[in-house]
């Protein structure tokens, strides 16, 4: 009888810790949903509070879209900032919001990438001074006057230039360094790895055995 006795008092021991385990684990999850909701509360414009709260537009396509895109204020910054956002208008203000978002990751993997300068600037202007057609980027080097017209397209890409810099993650790409438009066929890509094709672009990254070297 003792040994039984015992053996409830065990079972009503567990009970009780897993009980206030579970209890405080509950309380635990309700702090960081609150901790988590007072920072996003706290960020500087609504469409960056959108970010952190994992928003989801009714399209599906989340926060590459244009209904999200709705929702964050025009915005303007730095040289950085205006330098990625000429490249998006010059590059790619005719493609969906996804694909401007895809750009852009490209222009910041290669900020990242030792091979390529490390400033959006320096990214965008690179090879710029060699003469016509010899820059990566070729509204920089075409000899055509870039004239900014289409202001609604330009308050758009400045909101996804934001928005990319401010971002930890780039899903879209899986790492891509360099694209293309789909009407032309540049011999480098078939030396490359086609990680992803979003509109009229089509991204690559060098394969491991160039990008090692």
């Amino acid at each position: 009888m003792y040994k039984f006795v015992r053996f409830v008092a065990a079972l009503l021991a567990v009970f009780v810790a897993t009980t206030v385990a579970a209890n405080t684990m509950e309380e635990r999850l309700k702090d960081l949903a609150q901790a988590h909701e007072a920072a996003a509360q706290a960020l500087p414009d609504k469409g960056v509070r959108h970010l952190a709260r994992g928003y989801v537009p009714s399209d599906g396509n989340g926060i590459y879209s244009k209904a999200f895109l709705r929702t964050v204020p025009v915005v303007e910054g730095g040289k950085e900032w205006r330098c990625l956002s000429e490249a998006l208008y010059f590059e790619a203000r005719g493609e969906t919001v996804m694909g401007q978002f895809a750009v852009a990751e490209v222009i910041l993997n290669r900020v990242e990438d030792p091979k390529f300068p490390e400033t959006i600037c320096g990214v965008v202007n690179q090879g710029s001074g060699r003469g016509k057609y010899r820059c990566q980027f070729t509204y920089t080097c075409d000899g055509k006057l870039e004239i900014i017209s289409d202001k609604r397209s330009w308050a758009n890409v400045g909101k996804v230039a934001r928005l990319s810099m401010q971002m930890d993650d780039r899903p879209l790409t899986h790492g891509a360094t360099y694209y293309h438009t789909d009407y032309v066929s540049p011999s480098w890509a078939r030396k490359f790895v086609n990680t992803a094709t979003i509109g009229v672009h089509l991204f690559y990254k060098e394969p491991d055995r160039l990008s090692q070297n």
